[in-house]
């Protein structure tokens, strides 16, 4: 069998594939009894390769296998053909993830020592049903905790053939932000004791809680002048009102002006009669 055949096979193989094809499977699509050369499956890979270059598609190996794929830079115009609106994951999901896949294998203990809050079980749960994380084994220390680590869905849904092609953490710019100083020493020193993690959720609440505390003292301010007013009514000294003398009515019958005008009407009528009589 000549080399141009064996990579129109290898070619129509990974076309007709709806998953990735390893070595071994390459090669037993030939029989026995009509073996190929030496080497030829691997040259009919490095043939298609080169071949893809200039194309909108490449051939790539990750960790299932050999595959066909659409070349990154004209992906957002294939992408069109899907309707359905891409899976966008929570920063807590990504973070998560990304503490499994370089720290594998984890404890779900572990990972919420070093972010600092509890992990939500529906996170670990969504990672599962997505095929990406899976359980490898119980650490050995009371409780048995389950140990997590990637699969190799994992490594093909991100184009990867070993985990040692994972980015540096410092290159990290589009996984929920992810903060490249995050903690991720081998282990905690000891004596050392880290506070109690708190949910997503209790922080997200905390959150909303320091806002609305931030805002009272505002109010308190606009209340102010009436408590000011209040305090200085009460602080008002007795003498600035009017006594109550003053309101008071006279009893000195001395001061009585008209009793005076009425003796000396008296008075000048009985001068008069007594000249009257003289």
């Amino acid at each position: 069998m000549d080399q141009s055949l064996v990579t129109r096979v290898v070619e129509a193989a990974l076309l007709a594939s709806s998953q990735p094809l390893t070595l071994v499977q390459l090669k037993g699509l030939f029989p026995l009894d009509e073996p190929v050369p030496d080497g030829s499956v691997e040259a009919a890979l490095a043939e298609l390769q080169a071949a893809c270059a200039p194309r909108g598609v490449e051939l790539v190996e990750v960790a299932s296998g050999w595959r066909f794929q659409v070349q990154a830079d004209v992906h957002p115009w294939v992408a069109r053909l899907w309707s359905e609106r891409q899976t966008k994951y929570t920063r807590a999901t990504l973070e998560t993830l990304a503490l499994i896949a370089y720290r594998q294998p984890i404890t779900r203990g572990e990972i919420e020592q070093i972010r600092g809050v509890t992990v939500n079980s529906s996170i670990i749960k969504a990672l599962e049903e997505r095929e990406w994380i899976r359980v490898v084994g119980h650490r050995d220390v009371p409780g048995k905790p389950e140990l997590l680590a990637t699969t190799k869905t994992f490594l093909d849904y991100f184009g990867l053939k070993r985990l040692d092609e994972l980015p540096p953490l410092s290159e990290l710019k589009d996984i929920g932000e992810l903060e490249p100083q995050l903690p991720f020493a081998p282990a905690i020193p000891a004596g050392m004791t880290d506070a109690a993690p708190v949910s997503d959720e209790a922080a997200s609440a905390s959150d909303g809680a320091q806002s609305e505390t931030d805002a009272i003292p505002a109010a308190d301010t606009a209340e102010q002048p009436d408590a000011d007013a209040d305090t200085e009514a009460r602080e008002t000294p007795d003498d600035a009102a009017e006594p109550d003398d003053a309101l008071a009515p006279t009893h000195d019958t001395n001061t009585d002006p008209l009793g005076d005008d009425a003796n000396s009407s008296a008075d000048s009528r009985a001068s008069s009669e007594q000249k009257d009589e003289q």
